[in-house]
């Protein structure tokens, strides 16, 4: 792309996207699904982080045409920020996949620069079944599920790269892997993962996100001592709020105790006091209780708030307090990481902010190493 030239973005927001994190359906996918999330007192904040993304492009503005959907679907979103809109009109009272899908095959026969979308893994799989690899698209983190490579690591990011690549500063154009799950059988405490295939994305190593890697060989010893170690200095009457992943799962088994997997456990004086808790349940049992808050890391990727996890607020970490935080993971998966630090996006610019630094990682019944954290 030319300096001067008019840039066409296309820019898709699904107004759905994240709202059974908090609420703890790891997911929005169907009907029924969406309607007990509301239920449950989920709220859309899609459109809240598809606005980070675009913000970074105000700078340049004047250059671009936002071609987009009606209403929350991306308009709103973009006539807010002042951007030349373009409104695919015909769209109108479409909605989910079927609106996904009918856009992003319009806006790859307009030939756009570039296709934003804001969502999780099965926008991304919306996208993918329209497109396929004849566009560049770069997803804006919005939803549960991320799993896919074609993400930036958060929203922010996603308008910083697209500033770039419109700007012609010749990003390498890489093949990303478009992923999903299962979330039936996620609720169910089974990931089973499927590839679907891959998108073209402006890559930068620092700003996309690595696709989730699972655990290493070798590591079951140390997994078994965290987990000691964790049980043998729990102190009395604290509530401990037990984050999701195979890593914190030995820390239940060691208790003796069921185990979500997938979901967020809370444990006190030994004794499980509720299983698979939402942002609401957490933050009733912690009222007027010293509380603290054991995660892991995601491989490959880095986060331990913000993935998979949305149950652990800004609102629920601000309560327990940082000093209250323990990261548990073993050597091997913070060596996967490759040197980069760990991840928070909780989708609070102040309690993201409050990471910045170094935090303690146990890594072994007798180890813990100083890890570089970054508030996203």
């Amino acid at each position: 792309m030319k300096r001067g030239d008019i840039l066409r973005i296309g820019f898709i927001v699904n107004p759905i996207a994240g709202m059974g994190g908090k609420v703890g359906l790891k997911g929005t996918d169907g009907e029924e699904v969406l309607k007990k999330a509301i239920e449950l007192g989920a709220k859309p904040e899609s459109s809240i982080k598809a606005k980070k993304a675009l913000e970074v492009l105000l700078p340049i503005k004047d250059r671009i045409k936002i071609v987009t959907c009606p209403g929350d679907m991306g308009e709103d979103v973009a006539r807010e920020l002042g951007f030349d809109v373009e409104v695919l009109e015909d769209l109108k009272g479409l909605k989910g996949p079927i609106a996904t899908e009918k856009a992003a095959k319009e806006m790859a026969d307009m030939k756009v620069n570039l296709l934003l979308f804001a969502g999780g893994d099965g926008t991304a799989r919306n996208v993918y079944n329209a497109v396929g690899d004849n566009i560049v698209v770069l997803g804006i983190p919005a939803g549960v599920k991320i799993h896919s490579g074609v993400f930036a690591n958060h929203p922010r990011s996603a308008g910083e790269i697209a500033l770039k690549y419109c700007q012609g500063n010749n990003l390498q154009i890489k093949e990303m892997e478009v992923m999903d799950i299962d979330e039936e059988a996620f609720r169910e405490g089974s990931v089973v993962a499927k590839l679907y295939g891959y998108m073209k994305v402006p890559f930068e190593p620092e700003l996309v996100q690595n696709q989730k890697s699972g655990g290493l060989d070798g590591e079951e010893a140390a997994l078994h001592g965290i987990a000691e170690k964790i049980v043998e200095t729990m102190e009395p009457d604290v509530v401990y709020i037990i984050g999701s992943g195979t890593t914190t799962r030995y820390i239940m088994d060691e208790l003796g105790l069921e185990n979500t997997l997938l979901g967020i456990d809370l444990v006190k004086n030994k004794e499980l006091i509720k299983s698979d808790a939402n942002e609401r349940d957490i933050l009733s049992l912690i009222e007027g209780e010293k509380a603290k808050i054991i995660v892991t890391v995601i491989g490959g990727q880095g986060y331990i708030f913000g993935r998979g996890n949305q149950q652990l607020s800004g609102e629920v970490i601000k309560k327990v307090g940082k000093e209250n935080i323990m990261v548990i993971a073993t050597k091997q998966k913070l060596m996967s990481l490759k040197g980069k630090p760990l991840l928070v996006d909780t989708g609070d610019d102040e309690v993201n902010s409050m990471f910045n630094g170094y935090i303690k990682v146990r890594t072994n019944y007798d180890e813990e190493v100083i890890h570089k954290v970054k508030g996203l």
